[in-house]
């Protein structure tokens, strides 16, 4: 039997310096893979950043995380 595709969840997901009612609806399967979506289609990247601060929040919990991704290599860490 073929393993069983990961399951996505619908999130809103808005760069900081971007006002919240831009926010994109997405579906994936985590919060990181959300933020990372998010960030590969941004076409407002703010001057000479290095890195970019993004909001995720699930729709159906309400939960919300945000991380730093890097622009130059795409890691992302939480921010705290």
């Amino acid at each position: 039997m073929p393993p069983a595709p990961p399951k996505t969840h619908i999130f809103r997901v808005h760069a900081r310096h971007v006002a919240a009612h831009h926010a994109r609806t997405l579906q994936a399967p985590t919060f990181e893979a959300a933020a990372v979506a998010y960030v590969e289609d941004l076409h407002e990247l703010p001057g000479d950043a290095e890195e970019i601060n993004v909001i995720v929040r699930e729709v159906e919990s309400g939960r919300e995380h945000s991380f730093r991704v890097y622009l130059e290599n795409g890691n992302i860490l939480p921010r705290i």
